[in-house]
């Protein structure tokens, strides 16, 4: 197996350096990787605890303590990520109340121009995430990422969330790829961990997936956006 190390560099910069003409395929995380995961942790941690104590009534620092609670005990698995399970779970109506702060949802920098080089590149651009379809279809509809995207692909397709195995042999028995020949970018260490397993050669991880939040991490090469990996060379 090729390692991260390996297979990205980093240089006496700092920055990170691809092997471009090695790549055939970018497989690309969505939250906190395409796109500021603010959204995101604003929604769970802030939003809806306020409108979950506003529509039953309760206590929102009681209410606060019940969802981070109940939530964090699906970390890593696919009802964590799943918004059906959450709308069932909390009596609330998880996709609606997205739609209400909707306008936090935002690119992260450099993105587009990224995106724009690995299609002039003709490299094939697949979307890899753990994110809802109800979710995927509202961001979609915010940003027009699907307009730089050849696969647009779920974890819930397969019942699976990326942090297991299963997730990626499935994705690969459907969908014909060489993974000796893949470039995998997100922002969770879990997930690149299981992707490493799988045989995924080139990884990258994201610095501060969260404008709003600071973090390094340190467990895989990694940028904080993706200008430091430009230009892309055919």
């Amino acid at each position: 197996m090729v390692t991260a190390t390996q297979a990205t560099e980093t240089n006496q910069s700092g920055n990170c350096k691809i092997n471009w003409q090695a790549i055939d395929t970018v497989l690309l995380d969505m939250d906190g990787t395409l796109l500021d995961l603010h959204f995101d942790n604003y929604f769970w941690q802030t939003w809806l605890p306020k409108r979950y104590a506003d529509i039953h009534g309760l206590d929102m620092d009681d209410t606060l303590h019940k969802l981070n609670t109940q939530i964090e005990s699906y970390r890593g698995t696919l009802q964590w990520y799943c918004l059906d399970f959450w709308s069932e779970t909390f009596s609330v109506d998880i996709p609606a109340l997205k739609k209400e702060v909707q306008h936090k949802i935002a690119y992260r920098p450099h993105v587009k121009e990224f995106l724009t080089e690995l299609r002039q590149a003709n490299k094939q651009i697949w979307l890899v995430t753990n994110a809802h379809r109800d979710s995927v279809n509202l961001k979609i509809a915010m940003t027009g990422l699907d307009t730089y995207l050849d696969k647009i692909i779920s974890s819930h397709d397969f019942e699976e969330p990326k942090e297991s195995i299963r997730f990626w042999t499935q994705m690969a028995n459907q969908f014909s790829f060489n993974p000796a020949r893949s470039l995998f970018i997100d922002d969770t260490v879990s997930v690149l961990k299981t992707a490493q397993e799988f045989g995924i050669a080139h990884l990258l991880g994201i610095h501060q997936p969260d404008s709003q939040q600071h973090r390094i991490m340190e467990e895989f090469p990694a940028v904080h956006h993706f200008d430091e990996i430009l230009p892309i060379v055919k």
